[in-house]
């Protein structure tokens, strides 16, 4: 079947600049939004926690609201910086914060969504369908409010992917909570054809895969 459904995207994006750092990613920020993009990803957890507050920040001053903006810390915080990062992220009101801990300690996962309102993001470092049912079963991820980014490359292709999705489903989630990582064209064509809640985008990052 051919999908006629409007698949949302974010531009992943807000990698660290080694020079003028903010200044850098504010022109990047709006460099998305030129090119159609509403929503915007952006890493932190590699600089102190003021400095990325800054960048988050930055970004929200060209984005406007903070739904539009999703931060990833790439798997970087120890439990006691983790749950200092959500305290302060969360009056900016993100879209998600994603990898924001060790991929396998549920404990910190439980810990952070018990105090952080806003969704959190986990998937993107899990290979298989074993992973993808302990973060299930110990992480207190929340359905129909965090977000599932496994990326399906990552899982050994297609086949182990939908084995995770139906996993999830057959536990009250639903498939709109995926959003594959990898923000190529092969991640489009797995939200497309599956109906899941969208995916991400890299316009200028990663190629010649990156970008649609």
């Amino acid at each position: 079947a051919i999908s006629d459904a409007d698949i949302p995207v974010y531009a992943g994006g807000g990698y660290y600049f080694p020079d003028s750092d903010l200044a850098r990613l504010k022109d990047e920020a709006q460099y998305f939004t030129e090119l159609g993009f509403q929503s915007v990803k952006i890493k932190i957890g590699s600089a102190a926690l003021a400095d990325d507050v800054r960048r988050v920040e930055t970004v929200l001053a060209v984005l406007g609201k903070g739904e539009l903006l999703a931060v990833d810390a790439m798997n970087s915080y120890s439990p006691k910086s983790a749950l200092e990062a959500v305290h302060a992220l969360q009056p900016y009101q993100l879209r998600w914060f994603e990898d924001i801990c060790d991929p396998l300690d549920y404990e910190t996962h439980r810990d952070i969504v018990e105090v952080y309102a806003l969704p959190v993001s986990a998937g993107e470092a899990l290979f298989s369908l074993a992973d993808a049912r302990n973060l299930l079963r110990y992480s207190g991820l929340r359905a129909g409010h965090d977000v599932l980014t496994f990326d399906p490359a990552h899982c050994s292709g297609l086949p182990e992917y939908w084995r995770i999705i139906k996993l999830f489903e057959n536990n009250g989630w639903s498939r709109r909570d995926f959003q594959p990582h990898g923000g190529h064209l092969f991640g489009l064509h797995v939200a497309a054809g599956l109906g899941l809640g969208g995916c991400e985008c890299n316009p200028h990052n990663f190629q010649p895969f990156g970008g649609f």
